[in-house]
């Protein structure tokens, strides 16, 4: 019995320096800590900073709202010099605008003016016409008259009844009579060729062109009216150009007068790097979050334990105080030194780290799992080879 006692004894004892063994001679990392990258709002313009109250570690999405910054000093001398030629520009087009309306009213007044004298006109052609017709007649009658008084004068002179005297006047008053009936008709001709120019459009006359002066005024006014057409035209072009200007000018000076300051990443505020009511600068660093998407585990490792590792390998990650194992992969090694690398993550490691060989692991439990999400600085250890308590472990997890 007592043998048995030793025995059993022994067992237990090479069972626990097995156990014991097992776990410390394991590859395993001196320490480990979940880690992020960092993302910095800086301030896009200049001004005063007004911050959304919000606490240190408050979880933001990409595009929630940080604050503003505004400017109320913002150089708007550019916009001001458009904004008066803009001004200056409508004035004139306005003024153009005007000035053709008053010459098309000017222009209807004269055409008016220019069908109630074509209308008269060719009424007082027609009466002269009538005039001229009578004229005529009445010359014939004058000549016929002048003719027989000159023949019966020419048969009593012959008959030695009337002298030679009253003969020589009634061929003279023949004479007048003839020269009076051509007058009368080239008159009459004259006045039918102008009434039939003015039914086509054209006035016949002495001292005027062949259109009335209300049509020339008309012509001269119509070629003024086209010409500011054409400025209103290059004017109002110009102003289009202006309006373009004057509508970048506006939101380059809307740009400057006020920025939202809004989440790049989703995660949480890790610091305040300004406060509400300073006057900050453009590119000056404001908000510092924490990039929970990029979630890894940070570690150093003996040098004998790095120099076997490499990028891909399979590791696993504990929290310390936790009994739950999550699977990893190695993507980075960063060697002994690794200091630099740590200047955008949210933990930097302690000199004791430093003088270990830095490792990455990738665990995407860390960005999956909404209980663990945003857990940077947690630590824990990594293990890189099967311990012997792993059954253990699963079956108590």
């Amino acid at each position: 019995m007592k043998s048995f006692k030793i025995i059993i004894g022994l067992l237990l004892i090479c069972g626990a320096l097995y156990v014991v063994l097992g776990e410390q001679l394991t590859g395993a990392s001196a320490n480990a800590f979940v880690n992020a990258r960092l993302a910095t709002i800086r301030a896009p313009i200049a001004g005063e900073l007004e911050l959304v109250s919000r606490p240190l570690g408050a979880q933001v999405r990409v595009g929630d709202p940080l604050g503003s910054v505004e400017d109320p000093l913002v150089d708007s001398i550019r916009l001001a010099d458009l904004e008066r030629e803009q001004a200056e520009a409508q004035v004139d087009i306005d003024r153009i605008r005007r000035t053709i309306i008053t010459f098309e009213s000017s222009i209807d007044a004269l055409r008016t003016r220019a069908t109630i004298y074509r209308e008269e006109r060719k009424r007082q052609l027609e009466a002269q016409g009538q005039s001229a017709q009578s004229t005529t007649a009445a010359a014939e009658a004058r000549l016929k008259l002048a003719e027989l008084t000159r023949q019966r004068s020419a048969r009593l002179s012959r008959r030695g009844i009337a002298t030679a005297e009253a003969f020589e006047q009634a061929q003279s008053l023949a004479e007048v009579s003839e020269l009076e009936l051509a007058s009368a008709r080239a008159q009459a001709t004259e006045t039918a060729v102008a009434l039939s120019a003015s039914e086509r459009g054209v006035f016949l006359g002495d001292g005027f062109n062949d259109a009335p002066y209300s049509e020339q005024r008309i012509s001269e006014i119509d070629v003024q009216r086209l010409e500011l057409q054409a400025q209103l035209q290059g004017k109002q072009a110009a102003l289009g150009i202006l309006q373009d200007r004057l509508a970048s000018e506006r939101l380059r000076v809307n740009k400057l007068s006020a920025a939202a300051l809004s989440a790049n990443v989703n995660g949480a505020l890790w610091d305040y790097l300004s406060a509400s009511g300073e006057i900050i600068q453009r590119g000056q660093d404001v908000i510092r979050l924490i990039d929970c998407d990029s979630a890894i585990v940070t570690l150093s490792v003996s040098e004998s334990l790095y120099n076997t590792l490499r990028v891909g390998a399979a590791a696993t990650f504990r929290f310390n105080r936790s009994s739950v194992v999550l699977q990893g992969t190695v993507i980075r090694l960063a060697g002994s030194g690794a200091s630099t690398i740590y200047q955008n993550l949210a933990i930097a490691p302690s000199e004791r780290h430093l003088e270990r060989f830095d490792v990455a692991l990738d665990v995407p439990a860390l960005r999956d799992d909404p209980e663990l999400r945003c857990l940077a600085g947690r630590t824990g250890r990594v293990f890189f080879e099967t311990r012997t308590l792993d059954w253990f472990r699963r079956l108590w997890s």
